[in-house]
């Protein structure tokens, strides 16, 4: 089995841009009404716009909620690295950088531009360098 999360959003080349940045990922298809984002010719994430295609289950673009309860968690190899992208980026910290005791492991809580939390975590025990 093969993870390919789906998020849903306003606008797919600003949040496909975003994610670029911020991961460090390549558009694999690109497009205004969907994209696939790849990092090292694996697919990582699927962005889908709202208002396109007449899909039924993709939610309601009113609900501001943005997968409450749901987060895109993502193990990165370089942490430092990928907080070096972060702060380039500008993104908006809602907690961390920080080290979380329990997976022992330094991990980083954003908001992407539709809202969604995206938590960029260091492999299991990656307590190397300053969180």
């Amino acid at each position: 089995m093969k993870p390919q999360p789906l998020i849903v959003v306003q606008n797919v080349p600003k949040s496909s841009r975003w994610y670029q940045e911020v991961f460090g990922c390549t558009s694999a298809h690109g497009g205004e009404e969907y994209d696939q984002l790849e990092v090292d010719g694996r697919l990582v994430l699927q962005i889908h716009r709202w208002d396109v295609h007449e899909h039924p289950h993709l939610g309601a673009s009113n609900d501001p909620s943005r997968g409450n309860g749901v987060l895109l968690w993502f193990e990165v190899d370089d942490f430092d690295a990928s907080m070096a992208r972060i702060r380039g980026a500008g993104a908006e910290i809602a907690d961390g950088p920080l080290i979380n005791p329990s997976a022992n492991h330094r991990e980083c809580w954003i908001r992407d531009p539709d809202g969604y939390m995206v938590v960029i975590a260091g492999p299991r025990g990656d307590l190397g360098g300053s969180p």
